[in-house]
Formats: structure tokens, sequence, C-alpha cells
């Protein structure tokens, strides 16, 4: 079977492409894989595993790539979408995930779980396993890929990002405590970013338009705005223009029943200062 290659005659398929990434950037560096494994500190045999598509890497090893080719997170984007390319894994998420990662501005609303861009490990963990991944190697990759998201936010030149959480986000919290107290902490500290806006839609709004549907818009550099919508079953990437606005306006709507950002961040804290702390052996 012929390899499935786009236009720039690269690989379509995750892996293969991460890896052809790899082998790309460091010959136009003319580096070697010794000066490579010497520059970053690892043995310069596990690159030439990564770049022959025999291993992946760690979320350690493919930041320190990331940096040392001054990729501005394109290679974790890669490497993600890499570690979550299984059957199942739909191909237009992966296209989701790509332009996330291009985006200049991004708005979600969330109606039961925390927004990956902001989920902590134990939080990551936990929802992974809910969804029916087994503990091992391929859970503990698809928790540093889902981290690996988090950095989006605090890059050079980050999104700016506006999460409407409803208040079913923060009332069905994590069984271990000590784990969902650091997400609302994570939450609370994420609001205070400068690129980032957090709002609290509260049950006494009562029924609305998007009361089953998580959807998040991405503005992106060409100026065009796409959405994602997921039910939980199954998701869609929405890019007809006419679909977008009437989505957008919805969202709207919305905020205009949301806590401002302020009596938002002082909602969260308050859900976290009612969880209690864990006991000492938990």
């Amino acid at each position: 079977m012929e390899p499935d290659c786009g236009v720039t005659g690269r690989s379509n398929e995750p892996r293969r492409r991460f890896a052809e990434e790899l082998r790309s950037l460091r010959e136009k560096r003319g580096d070697s894989l010794r000066k490579l494994g010497a520059a970053l500190g690892w043995d310069w045999s596990l690159f030439g595993k990564m770049e022959k598509g025999a291993t992946l890497g760690s979320v350690d090893v493919v930041e320190a790539l990331d940096q040392y080719y001054s990729t501005s997170g394109v290679l974790l984007t890669l490497w993600e979408l890499a570690v979550g390319d299984t059957p199942q894994f739909k191909a237009r998420y992966r296209r989701y995930m790509k332009l996330e990662a291009k985006a200049t501005s991004i708005q979600q609303y969330s109606t039961c779980a925390v927004p990956g861009l902001f989920q902590t490990r134990g939080y990551a963990h936990q929802m992974l396993m809910l969804g029916g991944m087994e503990p091992g190697r391929g859970l503990d990759q698809q928790v540093d890929a889902r981290l690996s998201r988090r950095k989006l936010l605090t890059r050079d030149e980050a999104p700016k990002f506006r999460a409407i959480l409803d208040e079913s986000v923060l009332r069905r919290g994590l069984t271990e405590l000590a784990a969902w107290r650091e997400q609302l902490a994570h939450l609370v500290e994420a609001a205070t970013w400068s690129n980032v806006r957090v709002q609290v839609l509260p049950f006494s709004v009562g029924v609305h338009e998007m009361l089953n549907t998580d959807t998040a818009f991405l503005r992106l550099p060409d100026g065009m705005t796409v959405a994602w919508v997921e039910t939980g079953y199954s998701g869609e990437l929405v890019e007809e223009a006419e679909r977008v606005d009437e989505l957008m306006h919805r969202y709207d709507r919305l905020r205009d029943h949301a806590l401002s950002p302020q009596q938002s961040v002082e909602f969260v804290q308050r859900v976290l200062e009612e969880v209690p702390c864990p006991p000492p052996h938990e």
C-alpha cells in the first residue's frame, strides 16, 4: 500500500509525519544524531528510534526538541496527534487539533467536564480511565499528550482563551479529593492569566440552547472562525460560515447570562473552599 501523503509529499499519517518532521528539522540544522544527543542530554540512539518511528518518546523529550528547534509548540502538537492515532481517533478531530495550535483566539463552552486546556494530571487521568483506557504506558502517554496542550496558553504569542463553564463542571468533582482540589486551584490560577477569561454559567439560568453540547470556536490567523461541536458520543468540525455564525450567536447569548470573570473566580474559589482537605493517608 502506498503511504498516505499530502501535497507537500509528507505523510498524512500522524506517527509517520512526526518521525519525518524530526528528521527534517535535524537535517536542516546540520546536526548528527550524536550532536543532538549531546546538546539535549539524552542518548543519541533515542532520537534515531524516534526518527524511524520505532518510538514516540516522552513528553519531556519532545518539549526539549520543541525548544531546541524553536517550533513554538508545533512538535508537541504533532506528538499528541501521533500518540492519539488509533483507529478510533477521528480524522476530523486531528484536523481540529492542528487548527487549535494555530488559533489566535479560542472560545469554549463546557457542559460537564473541565476543558482539556485547563486539565491537571489527576483530572486527565481519571477522565481517560472513565473513557475506557486501561492503566499502563498507553494511558500515561495520553495523559502526557493532553497536558502538553496546556502550554498553548502560556507560550509566546499565546491565543486569547475564554471558557464558559456550566456550574455542573464545578459541582461534579473527582472522587480523589486531593486531585479535585488541585484541579480547582489550577482553574483559579489560570483565570488570572492575562490572556484567559473564565466565566461560570450558574444553574439559576435554567435550560438553554446548548444544554448538552460542548462547543469551541477557533479564530484562525486568516480571520476565519471554525467550531468544534461535541456531544459525548461524537464530534463535528464545523467550517461553514453560516453554521459557525449561528453557533456564535448561541454562545454570545450564554455569555450574557454567565457570571462576570471576577464573580466567576470568586465562585470557583468558594467551591474549592467547600471541598474538604483529604485525610493524611489519601
